[in-house]
């Protein structure tokens, strides 16, 4: 297995950050197996063409547009995705979109792709997440972590 844990949004604008927070406190938390390697993709979109080609799976944590309370975590896989890319889902829709359409035309596309979303409270200036939404950062890691283990070895806690 050649698994990507893909982490986007932008740190600066609080809760719009969830996914590059989720890939920080699964790096933090969990001694992760050489299968896996994580990355904070930030705001990019195409520029991850080469890190994402080719993975057997391919998982993206971001802040998500759904419906329910600040903090919700929603988990989209394979053919449901679809629904991602027909309404207003995500800030980083645009760019995962077109990353995977690429991939696609070229026959370089992640075998699996699941999305990992915190529904977000806060878009404004600010570091920080909301609490709703650090309880749902949390959620997300977990789910991230049973993922992970059914795909291949389970990643180990990390003893502080």
């Amino acid at each position: 297995m050649n698994i990507l844990v893909l982490g986007l949004g932008n740190i600066l604008l609080s809760d719009e950050g969830v996914g590059v927070r989720i890939v920080q406190a699964l790096d933090a938390a969990h001694e992760l197996p050489d299968t896996v390697e994580l990355l904070d993709g930030g705001t990019s979109g195409m520029d991850l063409l080469d890190m994402v080609a080719e993975r057997d799976c391919l998982i993206v944590a971001d802040a998500v547009n759904a419906d329910g309370p600040p903090g919700r975590v929603v988990r989209l896989e394979n053919d449901d995705i679809r629904m991602l890319f027909e309404m207003r889902y995500s800030p980083h829709q645009l760019g995962l979109s077109d990353l995977l359409a690429a991939l696609r035309l070229v026959g370089k596309a992640p075998r699996r792709v699941i999305i990992v979303g915190v529904v977000p409270k806060k878009l404004s200036v600010g570091l920080d997440l909301t609490p709703d939404v650090a309880n749902g950062r949390d959620v997300a890691v977990s789910m991230i972590v049973d993922e992970l283990a059914r795909l291949g070895p389970a990643p180990t806690p990390r003893l502080h």
